[in-house]
């Protein structure tokens, strides 16, 4: 027997040849296929770049009228390091059983991280609710790769909803993603319950006949595996029933395909190398010549490639362990013509996870007592890492937390983020006591879906625009139509917006074809008013004016959000009460930051007449006050000022005039003034194309009064004041046409999480002390040693303290700890 050659492409390295064994396959020089697959898959990773969005809360019930607390972290969702291009993270709460969002919440993004919270309302009924987590270039991509957590609120006699008794949803899953008759494959299977939960179930499988081929039951959370060779012509069905119950229920089996392929991952058995065996039926002399090819890529990047001929029925290929990074790594088959006809995702574990240890000073802690905790992060060998963390202490003993193997920063990034669907207890893959953790991941991704692109998507010869762009700043957008709710094409857009402050930003843009418009990388915070005004050429026409901003992404549930937290009715109450203690006090804490008690006094003063701030001169040298009669005449502010003002000279009309004071001029000819616009510098276009409507009255400026903006104003000053820039002008009266008026949330303020100090005076010291949250550390660094210290202090309750730290370094490598303390 010919020693077998081998033909590999890599995405990394394209002169790297790596050990794939192909039965009787012959090297090949090129492959336009090839070639274009790769160049593809790059340009779509190139146009489409990926992020990823992780929320660390403090806790995951709450009452109604609490806080969440909450960190969020941005990664590439390639390469996994800090993502530094979105500045704005979005957090939504949203109620599945109405698929709406409660609570949306706007954090500024620093260094990748974005520390914030969200009040609950009072009004929030018992129940299972998604906080969901994501950037504005996160809307281009499906819904089902946005961060979702699922959160439970309590209420006092008010039971979880249950939901209705159903039979479980099976799936079944053919290794590879079909069954080809004559071909042994392997097919998974997965059990889902009505709570979204897995179900432990059990079964056979029959033939058209009616005869069993095979029985079979579940492994792990509902999920497993058996082996079938179907036959020609042959439907298949699989009767399956809960374990512990009597009932059978029957589910069809994937029908049947007469020719293909079948696709076989051993992910298991050798340390080294990754074994893939794919056998086909394919007949024909067409599909004889034709070549098969393997792509094996991460996270959207091309690993290896590998071809091989359809006239062998059955090909190994072996793909070395260590040229891939850690985490989700999908295969793919392209056949003879180069359709995709079977993927299969398999987990590369590199064993290169940090180490955070978290060592409380004293060994258990007394009742308000200082507890000091000494904080360490560690590599895979060892050394100390800079690294930022957050960290939540919470009660265990108000409320345990029964949910195994919760999701982690660690499992989010590496696991979750790639797969459709819910994976329960995600920690446990990551957990080295689970001797079984990679025989288990193996079943789990070949029942979990992954999407993040479709093939024809990929290989299409032009790739479409993002809708979404990425947001350094918050972004106002939307579009302009006519009153047919056609597109209103090219007009000009005002944006005005009015702080708390009562202050102003005003700024103009044009919208495109389409009557899209955006002001991009805007700072604002909290409630702020928004007038938006579209004018076209003829003026303030009727247009209806659209804001994306007040859309959200569409909520779509397939399945009710999963919590498998039990918990029983001692400790319901206990938690309710504690927690409506601690929520009263907490309250009554604001109130008092938000208030000031004064004793009675008496104020004399003069009457001061509050200046203008949009204005740093004093009084102009000309004045013009816009009224309706001035206004219904002009096209532009140089057309009120024509004839008007001495020493002000208008040349020409309309968009095109110049304007001069004082016969102001140099060797390059007229100069014009320097344009202000309620305080703030514009361009002269800017100033023309302003709507006369919105303009209170235009000061000139001339000689020493002008000279305050420096050399900019050799030419004199038009300062234009604007209707909606005058502190006492009142938007809910504005009826203009091709208006809007709304309040848009800026960026959410951040708060500081309240914690007591019993080493200095409280006020109400002598109250009950019972937090079910102790303390919330959104941004802990480590230093070089990786090393941090916090410090906090206990509650009045005799307790266990759970600890739960997450957090990454800046190339993105993810870990968490968490630990116990007494407190006696």
């Amino acid at each position: 027997m010919k020693s077998p050659h081998t033909f590999l492409r890599t995405g990394l390295c394209p002169c790297l040849l790596l050990s794939i064994i192909f039965l009787g396959l012959k090297p090949r020089l090129t492959d336009d296929f090839v070639d274009r697959l790769l160049n593809r898959l790059s340009l779509y990773a190139q146009q489409y770049p990926s992020e990823k969005v992780y929320l660390h809360t403090d806790r995951s019930v709450y009452l109604p009228g609490e806080t969440i607390w909450v960190k969020g972290y941005l990664f590439d969702g390639s390469s996994h390091a800090a993502d530094s291009a979105s500045g704005v993270l979005y957090v939504d709460l949203v109620d599945p059983s109405a698929q709406r969002v409660l609570l949306h919440s706007s954090l500024r993004v620093t260094g990748s991280h974005a520390p914030g919270q969200l009040l609950l309302p009072d009004s929030l009924r018992a129940g299972h609710y998604l906080l969901r987590g994501y950037t504005g270039w996160m809307r281009n991509f499906p819904e089902e790769f946005l961060f979702t957590k699922t959160l439970t609120l309590l209420q006092p006699n008010h039971p979880l909803p249950t939901p209705p008794l159903a039979r479980p949803d099976v799936q079944f899953l053919p290794e590879g993603g079909q069954l080809v008759a004559g071909l042994e494959s392997r097919v998974a299977f997965k059990a889902v319950g009505a709570s979204g939960g897995y179900v432990d179930v059990e079964g056979y499988v029959v033939d058209a006949k009616n005869d069993t081929l095979v029985g079979f039951s579940s492994q792990h959370l509902g999920m497993g595996y058996f082996s079938i060779k179907p036959e020609p012509g042959q439907a298949y069905t699989a009767f399956v029933r809960p374990i512990g119950t009597t009932a059978y229920t029957h589910y069809p089996m994937p029908a049947v395909q007469a020719q293909g392929y079948v696709l076989t991952v051993d992910n298991i058995s050798n340390k080294d190398n990754i074994k893939v065996f794919i056998a086909n039926n394919k007949t024909g002399s067409a599909a004889q010549k034709g070549t098969m090819t393997l792509l094996a890529q991460t996270r959207g990047q091309a690993i290896q490639v590998a071809t091989g001929p359809v006239a062998k029925p059955i090909l190994l290929i072996n793909l070395p362990r260590q040229k891939f990074a850690e985490g989700i790594t999908q295969l793919t088959l392209f056949d003879e013509n180069h359709a995709p006809v079977c993927e299969r995702l398999v987990y590369i574990n590199q064993r290169k996870p940090l180490t955070i240890t978290l060592t409380p000073t004293k060994a258990t802690a007394k009742p308000r007592a200082r507890i000091d905790l000494d904080l360490r992060v560690t590599d895979a060998s060892n050394q100390p890492v800079m690294a930022n963390l957050s960290l939540a202490v919470t009660d265990a003993g108000q409320l345990p937390d029964h949910a195994a193997y919760p999701t982690t920063l660690t499992s989010y990034l590496l696991l979750t983020s790639d797969l459709t669907g819910t994976v329960e207890q995600p920690g446990y893959y990551f957990d080295p006591a689970n001797k079984d953790r990679g025989q288990k991941l193996d079943l789990l991704l070949m029942t979990q879906g992954w999407r993040r692109f479709t093939w024809p998507s990929v290989l299409r010869d032009s790739l479409p625009a993002a809708r979404y762009f990425v947001e350094s700043g918050l972004p106002i957008t939307g579009q302009v139509l006519r009153p047919n709710r056609q597109p209103a094409g090219v007009v000009d857009i005002t944006l005005i917006l009015v702080h708390k402050d009562s202050s102003r930003a005003i700024m103009a843009t044009t919208s495109d074809a389409q009557g899209r418009y955006i002001f991009p990388n805007l700072d604002f915070t909290d409630s702020t008013k928004v007038l938006v005004q579209a004018r076209g050429k003829r003026g303030a026409d009727e247009y209806n004016i659209l804001l994306d901003q007040l859309l959200y992404p569409a909520v779509t549930l397939i399945r009710p959000p999963f919590n498998s937290l039990l918990i029983t009715q001692t400790d319901w109450n206990e938690f309710v009460r504690r927690t409506s203690e601690a929520l009263d006090i907490e309250q009554q804490l604001r109130r008092n930051r938000d208030q000031v008690m004064l004793q009675e006094v008496k104020v004399v003063a003069k009457k001061q007449v509050v200046r203008d701030s949009r204005k740093i001169y004093s009084n102009p040298e000309a004045s013009v006050k816009i009224t309706p009669e001035l206004a219904g005449g002009s096209l532009t502010i140089l057309d009120i000022l024509r004839s008007r003002v001495a020493g002000v000279n208008v040349i020409g009309s309309g968009y095109t005039a110049s304007v001069q004071i004082r016969g102001a001029a140099n060797f390059s000819g007229i100069v014009e003034p320097l344009f202000i616009l309620d305080g703030q510098p514009i361009d002269k276009q800017t100033a023309l194309f302003l709507p006369i409507s919105t303009i209170e009255q235009v000061d000139v400026l001339k000689g020493a009064s002008a000279s305050i903006y420096g050399s900019r104003a050799a030419g004199g000053v038009l300062s234009i004041l604007s209707r909606q820039g005058n502190p006492a002008y009142d938007f809910t009266k504005d009826e203009a046409p091709g208006t809007l008026l709304t309040k848009l949330p800026g960026y959410a303020p951040f708060r500081e999480f309240y914690a007591p100090r019993y080493d200095q005076p409280q006020l109400d010291e002598n109250r009950p002390d019972y937090r079910p949250t102790l303390y919330w550390q959104p941004m802990v660094s480590t230093d070089a040693d990786g090393k941090a210290r916090v410090s906090f202090w206990a509650s009045d309750a005799k307790t266990t303290l759970r600890m739960v730290i997450e957090g990454a370094t800046p190339d993105g490598r993810p870990g968490s700890g968490h630990g116990l303390l007494t407190v006696e």
